[in-house]
């Protein structure tokens, strides 16, 4: 999703050249024409968040430093750049004292409004990524930590924080890496459990032969290796929050006592002589469908319907693009600073590339290509160039692999040096590959893709544009399997 840059000034000229100026930077523009309405616009939910706010210092009905003042008052942390026609060194102490993270003198030039425009939403990735991790490893991380434009994802963020109100079971359900976890720490976070212990369980990680010891302990002795007495994760987390990821993985005897624990509210340690009480919330995660397990036998039922109470389904991330760039600035924010890299950010080609592609490890995977980007990078922003991979399963964006020969006095060692080439998209390819001239059809097959990506979905002037009437467009675009595309980019 293109990042939202409102823009609070009284003047209808200068409103006008920022608007300007900053929607050819690539980002999308807001304007008011005062304080107040600046207010309004920043708590405003139903129209989306604003991602940073150009504020005149001085306005007739609220001024720049009566913005900035409230604003720390109501908690909004929305990254501000003043900007100030005198450019005095007592009205910029000042503004950056109330809260401003930088400032421009009237009339700014491009370049430098683009650099401070990029180093804000640096800044706010930053630190809405580090507010992120304290509150995770406290215990009180909540819904608001979790960020998304997505509407099936604000979905699942709702139902979750209709859940956190009680202790009912929840079962959070998707596909690996869309971010299970956090939503189960949210969950705690939103509850009268918030701060107590979090215990995270990886059930398709345990060995077969010391599950039911590390889910409800063992006494001494109890079996060969048993040298000490332990107390089990659902102790640990007693009085909390107990986490079993991948629930599906749990062998069958020990569902059992799984399904026991929950019905009864004690555990039977291995070896122990009688029952322990334990007070667990429990939230437990699958990437399977259970109910085919419990079809084919490798599921108890009682259990399902016992785990099942609370369902939240999490969409993978193919079906929230809106959310990639922002996750991606985040992590970029993130990396930039463990790896002491100094990075504004990613190009706008950078993100169109990350916003196309299907992303089957959904978060996780993009976390990770993000870091392996931050480590290859030179310049001060990340290009195409640093998500080869990406690139490669990507349509519109060419690689090139050439094999450098090894460096002198190393064996068996090699290098590759990965060159990512992007087609200028506004060029439209006549040959094919062969050298032959493309057929009309297919010419005429691109040029609706790319006007369906270049007015993002806006179908009246897709047609105007393109000399056609509507009603040509959407029978071409269904004979050509782009009306899905429009769909989702008009959902996006």
């Amino acid at each position: 999703m293109i990042s939202t840059v409102l823009i609070a000034d009284d003047d209808p000229v200068q409103r006008r050249l920022l608007e300007a100026m900053v929607r050819r930077f690539g980002y999308e523009t807001e304007t008011v024409e005062g304080g107040e309405a600046a207010l309004e616009r920043l708590q405003s939910v139903d129209r989306g968040n604003v991602d940073v706010l150009i504020l005149d210092l001085v306005m007739p009905d609220l001024d720049g430093m009566a913005v900035l003042e409230r604003m720390r008052e109501r908690k909004i942390t929305t990254p501000v750049i003043v900007q100030t026609a005198h450019g005095s060194i007592e009205a910029v102490i000042s503004a950056m004292r109330a809260g401003a993270l930088d400032f421009v003198v009237k009339p700014v030039g491009a370049e430098r409004l683009q650099i401070s425009i990029k180093n804000a939403l640096r800044f706010d990735a930053l630190e809405d990524e580090i507010r992120r991790i304290g509150r995770k490893a406290t215990g009180t991380l909540t819904f608001k930590d979790i960020f998304s434009r997505s509407d099936d994802m604000l979905r699942a963020i709702r139902l979750g924080e209709r859940s956190a109100k009680s202790n009912i079971p929840v079962l959070i359900e998707g596909e690996s890496g869309v971010g299970k976890e956090l939503m189960a720490r949210a969950i705690q976070g939103g509850s009268d459990r918030r701060g107590k212990p979090f215990i995270t369980v990886n059930c398709g990680a345990l060995p077969q032969n010391l599950v039911e010891s590390i889910l409800f302990g063992h006494e001494k002795g109890a079996f060969t290796g048993a040298t000490d007495k332990h107390v089990g994760k659902f102790v640990e987390a007693s009085g909390g929050t107990l986490f079993l990821d991948e629930v599906g993985e749990l062998p069958l005897e020990t569902q059992v006592k799984l399904l026991r624990a929950l019905q009864e509210g004690e555990i039977d340690p291995v070896g122990a002589r009688k029952s322990v009480r334990v007070d667990v919330r429990l939230i437990s995660a699958t990437n399977q469908n259970l109910i085919e397990q419990v079809k084919k036998g490798a599921f108890r039922e009682d259990l399902y319907y016992r785990l099942n109470v609370f369902p939240i389904t999490i969409p993978p991330l193919r079906s929230r693009r809106a959310d990639v760039a922002d996750l991606a600035r985040r992590f970029v924010a993130r990396f930039a600073a463990e790896e002491g890299k100094k990075l504004r950010g990613l190009s706008a080609e950078a993100l169109a590339l990350l916003s196309t592609y299907d992303w089957p490890g959904n978060v996780r995977q993009l976390e990770n290509a993000v870091f392996r980007a931050v480590v290859l990078s030179d310049g001060d922003e990340l290009t195409v160039t640093e998500f080869p991979q990406i690139a490669a399963h990507v349509e519109g964006f060419d690689v090139r692999i050439p094999a450098a020969p090894p460096p002198v006095g190393h064996r068996d060692v090699h290098r590759e040096i990965v060159r990512v080439e992007m087609r200028d998209p506004n060029v439209l390819r006549v040959l094919d590959e062969n050298g032959d001239v493309r057929k009309l059809e297919s010419l005429e097959e691109e040029a609706i893709r790319f006007a369906l990506l270049h007015y993002r979905g806006q179908m009246s002037e897709m047609a105007r544009k393109l000399g056609i009437g509507r009603s040509t467009l959407y029978r071409k675009m269904k004979d050509y399997g782009l009306d899905e595309a429009a769909d989702a980019i008009s959902a996006a």
